[in-house]
């Protein structure tokens, strides 16, 4: 049972690596509960946001965002209710419209303590906390006229603002979060950003969409960055940095740090996106196609595409050789050849067949032999099928590619179909600093090869070294650094130690090779003392838990790797095969967590061939080489289990949200009573806060050491709470700076304290009544 329980989950949850940045909210109705038959909750009120799209445009630091968003009643009564689009810190509309019934209907503007008032009554009315993470923003109001069912509203509007920044980066965020305010999943949402800069653009960065979102890089001054989805339910905002200077290559640091705890970082390396031809390092490349007989047919025909394309896509001071092998070996040239000769190699390519057995332990010996130790050396091996001639033994294939292959060597290689050895190509491509790719069935040779080299294919730093000087850092990924390619850009994730509450200004070098000559790059960096970028955390998780979960599948299980992703999924949301004790009652025990570990270290080995080893391995690589923290939709049943809200997670147990910083062991809990003026001026005080208020009513989250819950009925007062504005909120040991006491509650009229039995508060009384009415109104049909 507790295995189909987590077969279940994982099928949900397996692409949850994502994060949640504090949130402006996008525009939304807040409908009006109908007459009859009683009222709705809030929750079962929304209307449905058919469709959302968003156009910015961005010169310099300043963006016009223009949205269009089209609202649908798929309820049974009218619908009506208040518009709102919660505004970005000094943005000034320009522009708003909304049609009902061929009549235009007005929209003004919200001071921050109109808006609140606006989100405070409708947590009260409806107990539904959603709206509070919306608290200290100004807004845009309008009137919903009501929508008949099946009606529809569309709304147009457009602000201006400037962007901050800070460090040579410019920060832009959309709010996108809009989960909790569609009945359905949306039909279409897109987001499209237009960026013109006076200097150059270096690194173009998104850390909740960078793995969706589709960049096009025309000139050195503009960019377009695109986003489309079809059918979700949106979770994260839409957050992008670019960064501008007249540096060779970029460099940007982004850091987070909750006292007391050392802190994460993540860099950003970004050369330009074209370079003269004398900034090009000339390289080698050898590339090695299996003409085995399953390779026959549409493969070859598609590899060889792939090669050509390769060919005809050298630098001209590249050289190059081709060697194919089966059970024996051919081979284009005795030795490189320059690249004049990519015409009569791409025929020599074209005249292959695909006949006999694999030899990859030959292949791989013929050519790593033939890699020039003064040159970069790029090696492409592309192979459909396991070893079946000669050395047939992958832990003695890999020693022997160890003993043959130059340092300077950088393999590549490529796994076709799905009857291949994972661990082989994956060891192989780790142990000699490339990476693997994996070509599915269902899926073009050809396309996935070609759109692979034309990545690598100008190579302008080889054998990179980063030096903090005296940061002390460590747990990089990816733990080998790879080398720098014109137009791409290299993301680093880490750890580094905190000696001071302060930020600390570090001198950054980044070092390097170029045709054999050591260049060194400085740049000057901060280092969060407390706080940061909240996403950074579970990006650097998210790599951490990938490279364990790959040494796992390639080495075996140690305890100690378990462990880690144990503790690491449960206090990042990252969900693994090793976390199914997100759904045990005790998962925030460390009996529970040593449970999961147990379970877990008894479980068989990960499959090396076929399709599920090749899920496993894609899995895995995404996970390490994952670029941002935030995720696509994901499934509605999930919603039940995990939220994730900046850099805390929150798992339900019992109808309860609670923060995985939680410990059960040995934290106590101070209450807020739901509503209260205790609870209101908590968020007041304190706006973000609210995003975690906003998780659920009935919620415990921990801030500065100290563990709040939120409950609806218990005799135990409520604590009074002073402003923490002044004071970053983290979840660290740190003393708490919110006291208690008791204050009464003058918008519900009670004391401050949670009801005690038999004692009928006037929420109680009305909930009788709405029963009553609701019985009544039923016999009545």
């Amino acid at each position: 049972m507790r295995r189909t329980r987590l077969s279940i989950l994982i099928a949900l949850l397996g692409m949850l690596f994502l994060v949640a940045q504090p949130v402006l909210a996008d525009g939304i109705i807040i409908p009006e509960p109908p007459d009859w038959p009683a009222p709705v909750p809030l929750r079962d009120a929304w209307l449905t946001i058919t469709y959302h799209h968003v156009d910015v445009t961005i010169q310099d630091q300043v963006a016009t965002t223009r949205v269009v968003q089209e609202f649908r009643n798929e309820h049974e009564w009218e619908a009506e209710g208040t518009y709102l689009f919660p505004l970005p810190e000094g943005a000034a509309v320009s522009q708003f419209t909304m049609w009902s019934d061929g009549i235009q209907v007005d929209g003004r503007i919200l001071d921050v303590d109109e808006a609140r008032r606006i989100y405070e009554e409708t947590v009260r009315s409806r107990r539904d906390p959603a709206l509070l993470e919306y608290v200290g923003r100004s807004a845009v109001q309008a009137r919903v006229f009501p929508i008949p069912p099946g009606g529809t509203r569309k709304i147009e509007i457009e602000y201006t603002q400037i962007l901050p920044f800070e460090d040579s980066m410019v920060r832009y965020s959309y709010p996108l979060n809009t989960e909790k305010f569609s009945a359905r999943s949306i039909e279409s949402v897109s987001v499209r950003v237009e960026i013109h800069s006076r200097h150059t653009l270096q690194a173009l960065y998104s850390p909740t969409h960078q793995d969706r979102v589709a960049i096009t890089r025309e000139s050195d001054y503009s960019a377009i960055v695109s986003y489309e989805a079809t059918d979700i339910l949106p979770k994260d905002d839409f957050d992008l940095v670019f960064t501008v200077g007249q540096d060779e290559i970029g460099l940007n640091l982004f850091s987070f740090r909750s006292a007391p705890d050392d802190g994460y970082f993540l860099l950003l390396v970004a050369p330009p996106v074209k370079v003269s031809d004398e900034h090009i390092v000339p390289k080698d490349v050898l590339l090695v196609l299996d003409t085995s007989g399953s390779m026959d047919g549409e493969k070859i025909a598609q590899a060889q595409d792939a090669l050509v394309y390769v060919l005809e896509h050298l630098g001209a001071q590249d050289r190059f050789n081709v060697i194919a092998f089966s059970t024996g070996i051919q081979q284009y040239a005795r030795e490189l050849r320059p690249a004049t000769e990519v015409g009569e190699a791409a025929e020599w390519v074209r005249r292959l067949e695909a006949i006999g057995g694999t030899d990859i332990n030959r292949a791989l010996m013929e050519v790593l032999s033939q890699a020039d130790e003064e040159r970069a050396a790029v090696v492409i091996f592309l192979t459909d099928g396991q070893p079946t001639e000669g050395v047939i033994e992958t832990d003695q294939i890999l020693a022997n590619a160890v003993v043959a292959a130059p340092d300077n060597v950088r393999l590549f290689a490529f796994g076709v179909g799905d009857d291949v050895n994972t661990t082989l190509l994956d060891t192989l491509a780790q142990q000699h600093g490339g990476d693997t790719g994996y070509v599915r069935p269902d899926e073009r040779i050809d396309e996935e090869i070609s759109a692979f080299y034309a990545r690598i294919s100008s190579p302008v730093l080889m054998d990179i070294e980063l030096d903090f000087g005296d940061i002390v850092v460590s747990d990089v990924y990816p733990n080998l650094l790879p080398d720098l390619f014109a137009g791409d850009q290299l993301i680093f994730t880490g750890r580094y130690r905190a000696t001071s509450p302060e930020p600390q200004k570090a001198a950054i070098t980044l070092k390097g090779t170029v045709s054999g000559h050591q260049q060194s790059f400085i740049y000057s960096g901060v280092f969060q003392g407390r706080n940061g970028d909240n996403f950074v955390p579970r990006l650097w998780t998210t790599r951490k838990i990938g490279y364990l979960l790959t040494q796992i599948r390639l080495h075996g299980e140690k305890r100690e790797w378990v462990d880690a992703v144990v503790a690491l999924s449960l206090r990042y949301g990252v969900i693994t095969e090793y976390t199914s004790f997100l759904i045990d009652e005790d998962m925030l025990s460390a009996a529970g967590r040593e449970e999961a570990v147990e379970e877990f270290l008894a479980l068989p080995e990960a499959p090396q061939v076929g399709a599920a080893a090749v899920d496993l391995a894609d899995e895995q690589s995404e996970m390490r080489k994952s670029e941002s923290a935030g995720s696509e939709s994901i499934p509605v049943e999930a919603a039940d289990v995990v939220q994730l809200v900046g850099d805390k997670t929150f798992i339900r147990q019992d109808d309860v949200w609670i923060d995985t910083a939680f410990d059960s062991d040995l934290m106590e809990t101070s209450q807020l009573g739901f509503g209260s003026t205790a609870y209101f001026d908590l968020v007041q005080s304190t706006p973000e806060l609210g995003r975690y208020l906003a998780v659920g009513p009935r919620v415990i989250f921990v801030v500065n050491g100290t563990a709040y819950e939120v409950v609806e009925n218990d005799e135990i007062p409520e604590p009074a709470v002073q402003s923490t504005q002044n004071s970053p909120v983290d979840s660290s040991s740190d003393p708490s700076q919110i006291s208690t006491a008791t204050t009464p509650d003058a918008n519900t009229g009670d004391d401050g304290q949670i009801p005690r039995p038999g004692v009928c508060t006037g929420a109680q009384l009305m909930a009788a009544l709405t029963l009553l009415c609701a019985v009544v109104w039923q016999r009545s049909q």
